[in-house]
């Protein structure tokens, strides 16, 4: 590490994947205070909170174990960026003086409340809170009892799958086709699996309306659900808006190519809230990394009055788990487009487990002990539009 005299303050927003690889790479240089802000005292491993809903595994983890040396971490909620006292305002009441603001909220469920009943009767997986509903929900349930999932995505899937192999009565609506993000002949796969495992896969199937005990699909068919699980898509959530700073019409707060936003060069996004050129990569753990450690690199760099790094990332594919004994590793091409190459069965388990640790291990605690060693594979296109072009593009 490089020996300053003036202390840089950086308080970086979101615990989550990026947040906290962000915070242990920031001591890449040892004259930066570094807050970690997060409204949870412990990390979610949010890539097994299926598990953790089906008792098959934990989702937490103590920050202790993953932080470096000199992280403070602050338990509480964000209400506010002031950009112009250069604030960050919390729930409790206190305020956080920045130099730096690094912008990892993450993403959130989005239970649509154009579907009558979705957000009194349907609870979603994306986070703790309502993953220790499901958990409790499903505990009350006899193993007959039908449940529906919600979205044939890669966490419809894997919560489908988690469910059916403890032999309860799962049905999956997917809206239009089932793991779209897969190749051909790893769609095929998937619902095979799921068909052997007895889960009611409906591909065209579109819920309509959510109600205490049933759904409501399109056409008018009523299925009995005694419990309804919502996985179609996530949301961000609202404080670049809420600050001033402009989005695209997700909530995601809109970057330049070296992450920085496009309102303020002060604060720098990362995971899955950025959109960087207006052009947002997947969600997705595999992203949130490289977000992390590109977010940090572009604080340092401009504490270092050098100019930042755009981002570069290539994509691989992803990793699904069907249950505790299958699963599916999807090769793609570096611009995240699937080739029809897959790994299936308990090798395809095996890799998701092995990446599962290795973003924790490797990653998150490997940049605590080595503050600024983390790779990741690069190559991948840039964002479609240029920088100066998402200046130009406002929030709805």
């Amino acid at each position: 590490m490089t020996e300053h005299n003036t202390s840089h303050k950086v308080v970086v927003i979101g615990g989550g994947y990026a947040g906290t690889l962000a915070a242990n790479r920031l001591r890449m240089r040892d004259d930066v205070d570094i807050t970690l802000v997060n409204p949870r005292p412990e990390f979610v491993e949010r890539i097994r909170l299926h598990q953790f809903v089906a008792r098959t595994g934990d989702a937490t983890i103590a920050y202790g174990t993953l932080l470096g040396e000199g992280i403070q971490l602050v338990v509480d909620s964000v209400t506010r960026i002031d950009t112009a006292a250069r604030t960050v305002r919390l729930a409790s009441g206190r305020a956080l003086d920045y130099d730096y603001v690094i912008y990892a909220v993450g993403s959130i469920a989005a239970t649509p409340s154009s579907v009558p009943g979705a957000v009194e009767f349907a609870l979603p997986i994306a986070e703790f809170e309502s993953a220790q509903q499901l958990r409790a929900r499903l505990e009350e349930l006899p193993l007959d009892a039908p449940v529906t999932v919600v979205g044939g995505g890669l966490t419809g899937i894997e919560t489908a799958a988690e469910l059916a192999e403890q032999g309860r009565a799962v049905t999956l609506v997917c809206g239009r086709t089932l793991a779209p993000y897969m190749s051909a002949s790893g769609r095929r796969y998937i619902a095979k699996w799921l068909n052997r495992h007895g889960v009611a896969v409906l591909e065209a199937g579109v819920v309509t309306e959510v109600r205490q005990d049933e759904v409501v699909l399109a056409g008018g068919a009523v299925r009995p659900s005694a419990l309804t699980i919502w996985t179609a898509g996530f949301g961000v959530p609202g404080l670049a808006a809420a600050s001033g700073l402009r989005t695209d019409a997700l909530g995601r707060l809109l970057a330049d190519e070296t992450l920085t936003s496009v309102d303020d060069d002060r604060i720098v996004a990362a995971g899955d809230a950025a959109a960087p050129s207006g052009q947002a990569l997947r969600m997705s753990g595999y992203a949130a990394g490289p977000l992390g450690a590109q977010a940090a690199d572009t604080v340092l760099s401009r504490i270092a009055g050098t100019e930042p790094a755009v981002i570069n990332l290539a994509f691989t594919g992803a990793c699904v788990s069907l249950g505790r004994h299958a699963g599916i590793r999807q090769l793609a091409r570096k611009d995240d487009t699937t080739v029809n190459v897959y790994i299936g069965g308990r090798m395809g388990a095996a890799i998701k487990e092995v990446t599962c640790k290795f973003v924790v291990s490797k990653r998150i605690r490997g940049e605590a002990r080595k503050p600024g060693s983390m790779g990741w594979p690069r190559g991948g296109p840039r964002p479609e539009q240029s920088a100066s072009a998402a200046r130009v593009v406002t929030s709805p």
